[in-house]
């Protein structure tokens, strides 16, 4: 077994002096032998000698925190310290292999996402940003408190994931690596401990409220309570809140301790406050002849509605995910893969292209890849949302998270694991989820500078009410603590985004953008490219027609080669043709075509135009009805392809269900005019532009901003990505080029294009939800603190108040959640 090592991050000092060993001294901290360890402590300017780095890392920070009047007033040594086994856990993710599941790496600089445990509100995201941002080598880092999600990237040589996880668990919270096969158990244990506390909180409130009922009882009807059986009553009130108080509350003290520690004031800070202050004021009247006020139904009724807000909001959370660790956790951890004819198994991880693999019947496709032999029968319903499987024949792609259906199939890998498709889509959506969008980010500021207001509000209150009447002061400081927190503005806006996120994923329209839905509420106009998103992409050779000395098999045969390369949807037309040529030196011209050598002859494949332009000869083009691709070399052009494109069943309903919404579509294609004028007619659009490059669809969608319309532009080829990048909201199809993806806000999982006028709809109706949200709880805080600061509401009702306004948002935003079905129906 290795040493065990102290991480730098557990540290705030090491010290490098050392002292010689006493025979008669032991060690500061824990009392046992030195040992022959010359290591010290500096305590206030002492230096102290130690046994091991434990205790020296433990003294330390004791002494650093201001505490070393624990070693004066101790009755007995310490226990020597040990690493826990958390501690340990995070050491594990720092091996290259074990990260490798989790990291994406891009240059110099890693990245992963984490789902944690506990985040609450928008301070505990705060805490997490402004801790990671502290260490050396974090380039970026962002938490969305109402996923549970954080995003981080950093230097590789000068930190590693081991690292980072270890400094968010530091602060109280618990990261899981999205992939994390134990993330499924985390939010179980996270659910199982918060319905805990729930109980605990409700239970105890039950009781107390029994108690304090009799006592408010006899003071409405005058009467005189026995001073036996006020003090029993009093003191079991004490005994049933204290658990409430720190069980219950500890992760509201907790989230505080961990904000005021890193230098903020966190949502959790003025609730803490109060809940302190009512508790000790309740304790000391308990035991005192003073006969004052006792607060303990305030605190467990604060602490059970604050706790239950809190765990709708955290199940809220749970479900707007559900769709992201899903496709995170679909593709299968083992692989069979074929060498030297022997079927071992190794980690999906290991899958490199070229590779060959055995799929078994049943079994789930682990990366995406080509067809071997033979037909087979996948199902891909996570993708595309169709429940009936597919038949797909040898040569064609199949993708990894699909499911084979009835036969063991042979597949060549294209792409790794974690670069396949699903694996892209998934990291793009888990990181939209760690990020906050504009309007949450917004509110994020307004609810910050606001609880700077309340505390302001609260010692003003304490000292105008210490003037004008001291017996009251204590009730209105506490109840303008209490009932102007603002939880519910806080969350406001991230409740209702999260909740629409979650239904459109349900749909099958993931948001990898955070700022896309607001984009997608103001969108008058949307922008559909032809082959790939209004036709299915996949594209059959119709006719080959030979123009030189070469016959139609050799046509086909080197068309096939250099399509090889290419991710255009018009390419999977030649993925049939292989017959095993490799075309070299070969370039890919967005839009345009492929160029490349086969058998030491250069040739181009393409449009006519681009074609030409390889021999230096203007293209006498003729527009047909189907769609042309040319193939040529230095010389002359060789022959010409006509493609067919199946039309998608939900294309044609698109247009006119999106005219009904005030949406006008057009179609910007660089196909021939014909076969964009018949997609058109049967779509029922009628803004066609034909015959548009990559630059010339830029333009145009510039002039449409530029005329102030707001633009959606659907798209899948790499041809697509400027475009999309340019759009006010950029939609991809799932099975696009990479590139497409990466320049997109949204993408299509199911590739079913009649989602997108509901996707319209779920977008306006959020931003309505939002904006109810934030006008409640704007309404509630700002009329509620004068209020409370006048006297008129006591404690107990401003935590009533507080914690329902939460309640009362976040109800709201789930009216946003997809409905569950069951048994066929659909319930709420």
């Amino acid at each position: 077994m290795s040493a065990r090592t102290v991480d730098p991050l557990l540290l705030p000092h090491r010290s490098a002096e050392t002292a010689p060993e006493s025979a008669n001294q032991g060690c500061f901290h824990c009392g046992e032998p030195l040992l022959g360890s010359r290591l010290v402590a500096q305590i206030d300017g002492r230096s102290e000698p130690v046994c091991c780095q434990g205790c020296l890392a433990v003294a330390e920070l004791i002494a650093g925190a201001g505490l070393s009047d624990y070693y004066r007033f101790r009755e007995r040594v310490a226990e020597r310290p040990t690493l826990t086994e958390q501690q340990d856990a995070w050491s594990a993710y720092s091996l290259p292999d074990v990260a490798a599941q989790f990291v994406r790496s891009s240059g110099e600089c890693d990245s992963a996402t984490f789902a944690i445990d506990g985040l609450r509100c928008s301070a505990c995201s705060w805490l997490v940003d402004q801790s990671l941002a502290r260490l050396d080598g974090v380039r970026e880092a962002s938490t969305n408190a109402s996923t549970g999600r954080a995003h981080v990237s950093w230097d590789r040589d000068r930190l590693d994931l081991g690292a980072v996880l270890r400094a968010i668990a530091r602060l109280g919270y618990r990261p899981h690596p999205l992939g994390d096969d134990n993330l499924v158990q985390a939010q179980q244990r996270e659910r199982r401990n918060a319905l805990k506390r729930l109980l605990v909180s409700g239970f105890g409130m039950m009781q107390v409220m029994m108690f304090a009922i009799a006592i408010y009882a006899a003071q409405i009807a005058g009467e005189r309570m026995q001073p036996e059986l006020l003090a029993l009553f009093r003191g079991v009130s004490l005994l049933v809140a204290t658990p409430v108080m720190f069980y219950a509350g500890a992760p509201i003290f907790r989230s505080a301790w961990a904000s005021v520690r890193a230098g903020g004031v966190g949502m959790d800070v003025p609730v803490s406050a109060a809940l302190l202050l009512a508790y000790s004021a309740s304790v000391w009247n308990t035991f005192s002849d003073s006969g004052g006020e006792i607060y303990f139904d305030s605190v467990t009724m604060f602490i059970f509605f604050l706790t239950l807000a809190r765990f709708v909001q955290m199940s809220l959370r749970h479900r707007t995910t559900e769709v992201s660790d899903a496709l995170a956790r679909q593709l299968p951890a083992c692989a069979h893969r074929v060498v030297d004819g022997e079927i071992v198994d190794a980690p999906t991880s290991d899958l490199r292209p070229s590779d060959v693999i055995l799929v078994r019947p049943g079994e789930v496709i682990p990366a995406d890849g080509e067809l071997l032999q033979g037909d087979a029968s996948v199902n891909e319903a996570l993708l595309t949302g169709e429940s009936l499987p597919v038949r797909r024949r040898a040569g064609e792609q199949l993708t990894a998270g699909s499911v084979n259906i009835d036969a063991p199939i042979y597949m060549r890998v294209s792409a790794t694991a974690a670069a396949s498709g699903l694996r892209r889509i998934a990291a793009m959506l888990q990181r939209a989820q760690a990020h906050k969008p504009a309007l949450a980010r917004a509110a994020d500021a307004a609810a910050a500078r606001f609880l700077r207001y309340v505390l302001l509000g609260a010692g003003l209150t304490a000292a105008i009410w210490l003037a004008v009447d001291p017996t009251r002061a204590f009730e209105a400081t506490l109840a303008v603590l209490v009932v102007a927190c603002p939880c519910a503005f806080a969350i406001a806006m991230p409740a209702a985004l999260s909740a629409s996120a979650a239904h459109l994923a349900r749909k099958g329209v993931l948001i990898v953008q955070p700022d896309a839905l607001e984009s997608l509420a103001g969108v008058d106009r949307v922008v559909f490219d032809k082959t790939g998103t209004l036709t299915r992409g996949e594209v059959s050779v119709q006719r080959c027609i030979p123009l030189a000395e070469l016959d139609e098999a050799q046509c086909m045969r080197i068309a096939a080669a250099l399509e090889r390369a290419s991710e255009h949807p018009l390419a999977r037309a030649f993925a049939s043709l292989s017959s095993g040529e490799i075309a070299d030196d070969v370039h890919t011209f967005a839009g345009a075509g492929v160029e490349g050598v086969v058998a030491g002859r250069r040739y181009r494949i393409g449009s006519p135009r681009f074609v030409a332009e390889l021999r230096g000869a203007a293209s006498a083009e003729a527009e047909l009805a189907a769609t042309v691709v040319a193939l040529g070399d230095e010389q002359r052009e060789l022959a010409r392809f006509e493609l067919r494109d199946t039309l998608r069943e939900s294309a044609p309903g698109v247009a006119s269900a999106l005219r009904e919404r005030g949406v006008v579509s057009e179609i910007l294609s660089g196909d021939s005019s014909e076969a964009v004028a018949a997609i058109a007619s049967r779509c029922g659009v009628t803004r066609q532009f034909a015959r548009r490059d990559p630059t010339e669809k830029l333009s145009h969608v510039q002039a449409l901003q530029a005329e102030g319309r707001r633009v959606a532009m659907i798209g899948d080829g790499v041809n697509d990505a400027p475009v999309l990048a340019a759009a006010d909201v950029s939609i991809a199809m799932a099975r696009g080029a990479g590139l497409a993806h990466a320049s997109a806000d949204m993408v299509l999982v199911g590739e079913n294009l009649a989602v997108l006028p509901e996707a319209i709809d779920v977008a306006r109706r959020t931003l309505r939800v939002a904006r109810q949200n934030m006008i409640w709880a704007a309404v509630y805080n700002f009329g509620s603190l004068p209020l409370a600061a006048l006297g008129f509401i006591p404690p107990w009702v401003a935590a009533l108040g507080m914690s329902l306004s939460s309640i009362a948002v976040v109800l709201n935003a789930t009216r946003l959640l997809p409905r569950r079905t069951v048994n066929g129906g659909v319930a709420p």
